[in-house]
């Protein structure tokens, strides 16, 4: 059985953002067409970042799919470790804000940014 590959920003046991990734199993379809069980999803949204644009660290507020349709997106851990993402490419932010916590940039999320010459486009699916 082949997998797809999942990239996961999550939040993990002290609170800070982190990247995994985890193996999705395609059991449907056939060899020709390796398909995963369906996912649920409750919206779909697009954004448009111009050139320059850089947020504050900040948590998901609901887990939700990103993919990169145009342009690169950077993402920042409070670690200092920073991942590309480019057209094509996604990943799966789950790094909510832990139960109970009160939100702290020095501690909790992520930061996300444009890079390159081109405006980044994305298209983010909730779950």
């Amino acid at each position: 059985m082949t997998a797809f590959v999942k990239t996961v920003l999550y939040t993990d046991t002290d609170g800070r953002a982190r990247f995994r990734e985890e193996n999705v199993a395609l059991p449907e379809g056939s060899s020709q067409a390796m398909l995963s069980a369906v996912f649920p999803a409750a919206g779909v949204q697009l954004r448009e970042s111009p050139v320059g644009f850089r947020s504050q660290f900040h948590c998901t507020p609901v887990p939700q799919w990103v993919f990169v349709l145009r342009g690169q997106m950077e993402i920042g851990l409070q670690d200092g470790s920073i991942r590309m993402f480019l057209p094509g490419q996604h990943f799966y932010a789950a790094d909510v804000l832990p139960a109970g916590a009160r939100f702290d940039a020095n501690i909790h999320g992520h930061w996300s940014r444009q890079a390159g010459a081109d405006s980044l486009q994305t298209l983010f699916v909730r779950g």
